[in-house]
């Protein structure tokens, strides 16, 4: 995963047309530490980039995304939330969604 490190980081990858994955954790979370190496290797399965953020190190992107928990695994396509999954994130409702996504992009290739 990508790390985002900037308000303006985030602002640069919204702003593109292409689906992606935020994975938004916070300082000395377990739930975040217990489901970041669940999550990380669904990157090779999926054509979908995939970022990850501090929401402590980046408080403006908390903010603005409504954030207030942690994790938070935020899917976007269209420059737009498709689906947010939060605190507890079932693996296979994120695959399950990835997969929706990936559809979506290769019906319209």
């Amino acid at each position: 995963m990508k790390q985002l490190t900037s308000y303006s980081d985030w602002l640069n990858l919204s702003s593109k047309d292409e689906p992606f994955l935020l994975f938004v954790k916070t300082t000395n979370c377990s739930v975040c530490a217990g489901l970041y190496p669940q999550a990380e290797p669904l990157e090779e399965e999926f054509n979908i980039p995939f970022y990850v953020v501090n929401a402590a190190e980046v408080k403006e992107l908390a903010g603005q995304l409504s954030l207030f928990t942690a994790p938070v695994v935020l899917l976007w396509k269209n420059k737009k939330e498709f689906t947010r999954f939060a605190r507890f994130v079932p693996i296979q409702d994120l695959r399950h969604a990835l997969k929706e996504i990936e559809l979506m992009e290769n019906d319209y290739v």
